[in-house]
């Protein structure tokens, strides 16, 4: 079994009046241990080899993609776990997209980590796009594309939740016409024939909100912005899908990690 993890960090672990959660965050990825963790917004965390620091406390090893205009992601990879490539996807994405191939016995598995743009629902969509090329091309059928893509999922009714935002970051979720609650992003993805691991699994509560916690996030209202999304023959290996709430995930960033169990052993 193979246990894969999601996590926007918030800027790097550390917050602007100086508060350093990187312990916080340590402590969560022990007590997960996944044996693939895809991390966002690593913020300073590319200079200085801070990121193989923090990913040696863990006990894994890091595989990061830089950002032109924001901040940028990672891959991080628990031995003995051995991988066949890595490297980023080549598009200019508002943060970053890394990509990581790994040996099972099923064969190999590609795990994208993303961080799709905050602010414009058009970017969004480009973005996905992207990815959706970038997941056709990586071939085989075990993939999976893990991180904050900052969409509404589809099929559902926002309005109420999204009427609690203020007018600023409400415009984040809403089409031109600034009424229309805009899922493209990973209604792009869906169409592309990924699969959304929550509902596939039944998750373990009804929505799956993965902000904000308890450490803040004043631009979300109790939404799901964290994605665990898998070609249909890697889906068909999920055996549980949760948000990790409680403890110390309640205060070591403003988004909750989602992990998942995949019926997969390493090669």
């Amino acid at each position: 079994m193979l246990r894969a993890m999601t996590w926007n960090i918030r800027t790097g672990g550390r917050d602007r009046d100086g508060t350093d959660r990187r312990d916080r965050i340590v402590a969560v990825v022990a007590d997960q241990r996944p044996d693939l963790l895809a991390l966002q917004e690593l913020r300073g965390l590319h200079r200085d080899g801070r990121l193989a620091e923090l990913a040696q406390r863990m006990g894994m090893v890091p595989h990061l993609a830089r950002s032109c205009f924001g901040q940028p992601v990672a891959v991080l990879v628990r031995p003995p776990l051995r991988v066949l490539r890595a490297g980023r996807v080549r598009r200019p994405f508002h943060h970053a997209a890394a990509r990581v191939e790994v040996a099972t016995a099923d064969g190999p598995l590609t795990v994208f980590s993303a961080h799709l743009d905050p602010y414009s629902g058009g970017r969004r969509r480009m973005e996905a796009d992207w990815l959706a090329v970038a997941v056709r091309r990586a071939g085989g059928g075990l993939t999976l594309l893990a991180g904050d893509l900052n969409t509404l999922e589809p099929a559902v009714d926002h309005r109420t939740r999204l009427a609690g935002l203020d007018p600023l970051h409400r415009r984040r979720h809403l089409r031109r016409d600034g009424h229309t609650v805009d899922t493209r992003a990973v209604a792009r993805l869906l169409d592309a024939g990924l699969v959304d691991l929550w509902p596939h699994t039944g998750g373990g509560e009804p929505a799956g909100l993965t902000v904000p916690t308890r450490h803040g996030g004043a631009e979300f209202a109790g939404m799901r912005l964290d994605y665990l999304l898998a070609t249909p023959a890697l889906a068909a290996t999920a055996r549980a899908v949760r948000v990790v709430r409680g403890g110390d995930a309640d205060s070591a960033s403003d988004h909750y990690p989602v992990v998942a169990d995949l019926a997969l052993a390493p090669c």
